[in-house]
């Protein structure tokens, strides 16, 4: 293991040898006024540039500035105190063979109610390899993702199908990587920053340095980043080497991250550009909580008790792209375009090593890698005349290269569980094509038909056709099958502006997501253990069905929206045991199939306020229900949040940017959770406060300090406690971090 090191020390050193005398002079004046932040604008909800107050649904947009504000480390910091968004990391505490607690890092992002696959993730429009599980595997989407490199992050709530295709049942998260017009200030053909960061939470050291260039038709851009830290903290204090621990496990990770663009504009109408990007994050770990708790004597521990386990896990994604972006407003048959061509390839890659009693010691290893290859294109035409509005349409195609394998020792005296032989596919190798085409409009009906005030209709429609082709090489789990389908997701969207404080809003979506390789060639057999899992060429797509209907407004200094939805979702599909006694001569057969539905209904509220030039104050608040329907049974969804409510206040004036933030979460109560056996874990209510102050001490030198659950209270966040039982006697591991600094000192040149 790695040892820690102190984060603040490498920030103190940097300070102190930076030119104070420099920073004395030169500090933005106190008294200064902070300048009116415009409207955010956002690229998702709609695939072309709008004001997010003039979409038919809810957006988040966070910029660069906000990103590095919050000293966010990955989207679950990120989004800490969104009341609608979470994003589940279970502690690490799996095993080798068996439980997959918290192997899986960030999993991924909850969108009101619904995650995982779910959820439509993005990075410059290029899809996020899917979340996969297979006994003690289990691949997250979120550590895929670096803030580092990202220009602003986006939310969409809603179905997202429509703009892109499968997925997207509860919304897309969507990450625009840097360009060099982001680095260099105005006027510069030379520029770039240096970022060094560090939190307690898991006593982790960030370096992120980044330059640009521009020379007459030429931009490029290069972005190199370093990140290494060690386990988050958590509530739990007992450090016993075995399952009753409830203090973190020693991990030690090291994440890096390249970005590298580069533009050329013959004519300026034209840009060409190439992007190069990678990360990759690698985490040692020494699971002390899969150990076996010591018998009390005279009793011994058996032959196969695990005394030892140590786990090695690496996450890589690497993309190369090609575009093509034309702006002219005078252009004859179309104004924009922009098309993509990309490569990307990922995989995540776990292995463990167990060190048992007297038995036959044993090693595991899994990989899960996803290869794509893609193409989009997108116009916008704008058409004058008695019904102006803007056209957008065009293609996307993928075909991605799915597999997993999982292996072990090669050693007879350890060999694979009982009925099993290595390597072995959880399903086999498959080809995933993905082709659609859409067509949307915008239509600017202000002051026409006598209507008052401005009315934009969005009406949208598109067409997908998907195809799962799998392949039988090295495959031993039984017959396949091959899937195809085609799925048609309209949308009409309306923003009425009859006034500045009256501008109501709705939106009517559909969305699907097709079946994974996965799930429609789930192979296993193990008839010595009395069941076996086969495919299943009928697997329907999930589809979505969204309502939602809100009202926004502004006055003097004042800005709400009010938002209330109704998302119906048919067809989840879910693995069932559909016959067989579980013997050997009649074995249980487990099939994926087309079985519930859902239903989830919410209201949000958020608002700001302008105190005065410099004091604002903003809050939020969401109620959500959902509940899940099997076999005619409803039942509460448990992936849906109990109610929450964030609070900030913050004063922006010259050099100083300073806020405060509470989140209230209420109870989860059990008439809200899943019936189970045994009962699962309710947590209580929490209300977390968080301080952060930047300071602009010159206009080359920027210090942020984020003070983080400022009382130390001691909570467990649903999203993370999720099915633990009400009778674990280790509830404290999964509480989330006490009190905890995070420092960022940033230097532009």
């Amino acid at each position: 293991m790695l040892r820690k090191t102190p984060f603040a020390l490498a920030l103190v050193v940097a300070w102190g040898l930076g030119p104070t005398r420099t920073l004395a002079q030169s500090s933005t004046p106190t008294d200064a006024i902070a300048a009116t932040p415009l409207p955010a604008v956002t690229n998702t909800a709609t695939r072309t540039d709008r004001r997010v107050d003039e979409v038919p649904a809810t957006v988040t947009v966070v910029p660069a500035a906000d990103i590095e504000a919050a000293g966010a480390r990955d989207i679950k910091d990120l989004f800490r105190n969104q009341v609608d968004l979470t994003v589940r990391h279970a502690p690490g505490r799996f095993g080798l063979a068996g439980a997959s607690t918290g192997r899986a890092g960030n999993e991924g992002i909850n969108i009101r109610g619904l995650e995982g696959n779910q959820v439509l993730m993005l990075v410059d429009g290029i899809r996020v390899p899917g979340s996969f599980s297979f006994g003690a595997f289990a691949t997250g989407r979120a550590d895929y993702l670096a803030l580092e490199a990202t220009q602003a992050a986006e939310v969409l709530r809603g179905p997202a199908s429509t703009s892109f295709g499968s997925d997207g049942l509860a919304g897309a998260l969507s990450l625009r990587t840097l360009d060099p017009d982001d680095v260099l200030k105005r006027g510069q053909t030379l520029g770039g920053f240096v970022r060094l960061a560090g939190t307690q939470v898991d006593d982790s050291v960030a370096l992120t340095a980044a330059a640009a260039v521009r020379q007459g038709s030429w931009q490029a851009l290069l972005l190199l980043s370093q990140r290494q830290g060690h386990e988050t903290r958590s509530q739990g204090t007992h450090e016993a080497l075995n399952s009753s621990r409830t203090a973190p496990n020693p991990l030690d990770y090291r994440q890096q991250v390249l970005l590298g663009k580069v533009f050329f504009s013959p004519v300026p109408a034209h840009r060409f550009g190439a992007t190069v990007e990678a990360m990759q994050r690698r985490a040692e770990t020494d699971v002390f909580s899969a150990r076996a708790l010591p018998p009390a004597p005279p009793a011994v521990l058996p032959a196969t008790a695990v005394i030892d386990l140590d786990a090695s896990d690496r996450v890589h994604r690497a993309r190369v792209s090609a575009e093509h972006r034309y702006d002219d407003l005078n252009g004859l048959w179309f104004q924009k375009a922009e098309s993509r061509a990309y490569v990307q390839d990922a995989d995540t890659r776990q292995f463990a090593m167990e060190d048992r009693n007297t038995a036959a010691d044993r090693t595991r290893t899994s990989r899960y890698r996803e290869k794509v290859v893609g193409l989009s294109t997108q116009f916008e035409t704008s058409l004058s005349g008695t019904l102006p509005q803007r056209l957008s349409y065009g293609i996307d195609a993928s075909r991605t290269r799915i597999t997993s394998v999982r292996d072990g020792t090669p050693n007879p005296s350890a060999p694979p569980p009982f009925g099993e032989t290595f390597p072995a596919k959880p399903f086999p190798d498959t080809d995933y094509t993905l082709a659609g085409a859409y067509l949307q409009s915008e239509i600017e009906l202000g002051g026409l038909a006598g209507l008052p005030g401005r009315l934009t209709l969005i009406p949208g429609l598109r067409y997908d056709r998907f195809m799962l082709d799998p392949s039988a090489e090295g495959y031993g789990g039984g017959a396949i099958v091959s899937l195809s389908d085609s799925a048609v997701t309209p949308r009409l969207g309306a923003v009425w502006r009859l006034a500045d404080a009256f501008a109501p809003y709705a939106q009517w979506s559909r969305g699907f997501r097709a079946p994974t390789p996965g799930q429609v060639n789930n192979g296993f057999t193990n008839v010595a253990s009395g069941y076996r899992s086969v495919g299943n060429p009928n697997l329907q797509p999930e589809t979505a069905q969204s309502l939602e209907v809100g009202l926004r407004g502004k006055a003097g200094g004042w800005h709400w929206q009010v938002a209330a939805y109704d998302n119906r979702y048919r067809d989840f599909i879910s693995q069932e045991a559909v016959s067989g006694a579980g013997t050997p001569a009649d074995p249980t057969l487990f099939q994926f199939i087309n079985l519930a539905q859902a239903r989830i209904r919410g209201v949000e509220l958020r608002g700001e306020w302008r105190l005065s030039p410099a004091w604002s104050l903003n809050a939020a608040t969401a109620l959500t229900r959902g509940t899940s329907t099997r076999n005619g049974v409803a039942e509460p969804l448990d992936s849906v949040e109990p109610a929450r409510t964030a609070l900030g206040l913050r004063y922006r004036a010259g050099a100083w940017d300073l806020r405060a933030d509470v989140l209230h979460a209420q109870a989860k109560t059990r008439d809200r959770i899943r019936a189970a056996t045994p009962a699962a874990f309710a947590p209580v209510g929490y209300t977390v406060l968080d301080f952060s102050a930047r300071w602009q001490a010159s206009p080359r030198w920027t210090l942020i300090a984020n003070l983080n659950n400022v009382t130390d209270a001691t909570y467990w966040r649903w999203s993370d406690v999720r099915g633990v039982p009400d009778t674990s006697t280790v509830k404290d591991a999964f509480t989330a971090p006490g009190r905890h600094l995070q420092l960022t000192l940033r230097h532009d040149f």
